[in-house]
């Protein structure tokens, strides 16, 4: 396992605690799925994380006597409407709320997108497109879409357990509203053509869902049944150098919400390289921190090289990705300081 602690330049005003208010929950994208195939092969995966972009460059070979047609597929996270936490959603478009692109030998791919809402494992997908609302169940069509439909329509979703009733005043009194409580699940597909003894490369890039709080957490001491210090060991790797390097700029050290940094987080699940025939030949990852002054830390088994100002590098041949455990990154943006005055 490896830690990298860094040091950064970055964003947004200084706050000394967080609540759940202040807390925007990351969606764990990965890679494209494609059916088990006996012949083809992952010669490389090249793989760039960042806060902006991720780009997966992928060299495919098919090592069998004749072509083969094969489904790929490039799933989405659920995403569940809540009326106590938001999702960071990159786009607010339905349609492709990642920016999402591949290409297959240098051509755009074009895809189609299948999207079904779930409440309590029924699929009411046709009835939100009855009723012209959208899928997604974030938003402000989403929003507006509910708020427009008949008191009847709206009880209906209720029942069906499709929204939750919120109550707080906008200015004109308590009012009503309701808040989207599906499921949308979503995937990407189309059809790839592996031309016998041939390699193929595969291009995709989105835009990451990345979340975060306007405050450090893991400093604080264990409370109750919760310690963010021991999670954030075991999921980012946070070590004692890393630790030590946030804590050393607490104004106060007995306020460990005052660190002058926000966090991001970001996941992606890679696990769905292990379903090509034997390991991937040739992994590189590049995971980058944004802003040359950020401090970020993630687990990797292995060598990690510093190769600019904001971008660490890691290598492995014939690598199996992780069954147990997927890619966590947690970057710490330093907030600038106020301006002196006078």
């Amino acid at each position: 396992m490896k830690t990298l602690p860094i040091l950064l330049f970055a964003l947004a005003a200084f706050t000394t605690a967080t609540t759940a208010n202040d807390t925007m929950s990351q969606l764990g994208t990965g890679g494209l799925v494609f059916l088990t195939s006996q012949n083809i092969s992952m010669d490389s995966e090249d793989l760039t994380v960042g806060p902006e972009q991720v780009r997966v460059v992928y060299a495919f070979t098919n090592n069998g006597a004749e072509d083969e047609r094969t489904m790929v597929a490039f799933p989405l996270p659920d995403i569940t409407g809540s009326g106590d936490f938001m999702v960071s959603v990159p786009f607010e478009d339905p349609d492709n709320i990642f920016g999402f692109s591949t290409t297959f030998n240098g051509e755009p791919v074009d895809v189609e997108l299948h999207q079904y809402a779930f409440s309590y494992g029924v699929d009411h997908t046709d009835l939100l497109s009855e009723l012209g609302v959208p899928l997604i169940p974030f938003g402000d069509a989403t929003s507006k879409a509910l708020d427009a439909l008949s008191p009847e329509d709206q009880q209906r979703l209720l029942h069906l357990g499709m929204v939750i009733p919120m109550e707080y005043d906008m200015g004109e009194g308590m009012t009503t509203y309701f808040t989207p409580a599906w499921t949308l699940k979503s995937t990407y597909s189309w059809e790839a053509e592996f031309k016998a003894g041939e390699t193929a490369e595969v291009i995709h890039t989105y835009r990451p869902s990345v979340g975060g709080t306007v405050a450090v957490t893991f400093l604080a001491p264990p409370y109750e049944d919760e310690d963010r210090g021991a999670e954030y060991r075991k999921k980012f790797c946070t070590d004692e150098g890393f630790v030590d390097a946030v804590r050393k700029t607490l104004p106060n050290p007995d306020e460990p919400y005052g660190a002058p940094y926000t966090e991001s987080w970001i996941s992606y699940i890679w696990s769905t390289g292990n379903n090509w025939s034997g390991p991937i030949k040739k992994f590189h990852l590049t995971i980058d921190k944004g802003l040359p002054g950020n401090l970020v830390s993630f687990c990797w088994d292995g060598k990690v090289t510093k190769t600019s100002p904001t971008t660490f590098e890691m290598e492995a041949e014939d690598w199996y990705p992780p069954w147990d455990r997927e890619l966590e990154i947690l970057i710490l943006n330093k907030q600038n300081p106020e301006p002196n005055v006078g």
